[in-house]
């Protein structure tokens, strides 16, 4: 289990990831919102580096964070790490590149899907939870 990771902490990595430019095999698709981790991407070839876990699993919110009127799928909705689906993710690392991707397991009624975006630094925004309106 690792320690949750600080925003300047994340930021970094972002920034890392950024600028690897090099072509890989995990970039079977752009992953610039919430996609089902694709067959093509073995699990092998992801290592979780990191959390953005804060708390049990109970006590996390399920509140979004969609100040523009994004929304969960968009491409443009803003990485807020207090708020959901980021406050249950791992920090994962391709081992073949060092691209670094978001992850976490989204629990439907009849399965479990993986899910994976891009950890894109000009989407990150530094909010807390406490105090900040219903998204």
């Amino acid at each position: 289990m690792f320690t949750p990771l600080t925003y300047a902490q994340l930021l970094h990595i972002a920034h890392r990831s950024s600028a690897v430019t090099h072509p890989c095999a995990c970039l079977a698709k752009p992953f610039a919102g919430w996609e089902g981790l694709p067959v093509s991407i073995k699990e092998s070839q992801l290592r979780e580096t990191g959390s953005l876990i804060a708390a049990e699993e109970e006590d996390l919110t399920l509140d979004e964070y969609h100040p523009d009127g994004t929304s969960y799928w968009s491409e443009k909705a803003p990485i807020a790490p207090q708020f959901f689906p980021y406050n249950r993710c791992k920090v994962c690392e391709c081992v073949d590149c060092s691209r670094v991707y978001l992850r976490y397991a989204e629990a439907g009624a009849y399965h479990i899907e993986q899910r994976i975006r891009s950890l894109d630094p000009a989407l990150m925004v530094d909010v807390a939870f406490e105090g900040v309106g219903r998204a």
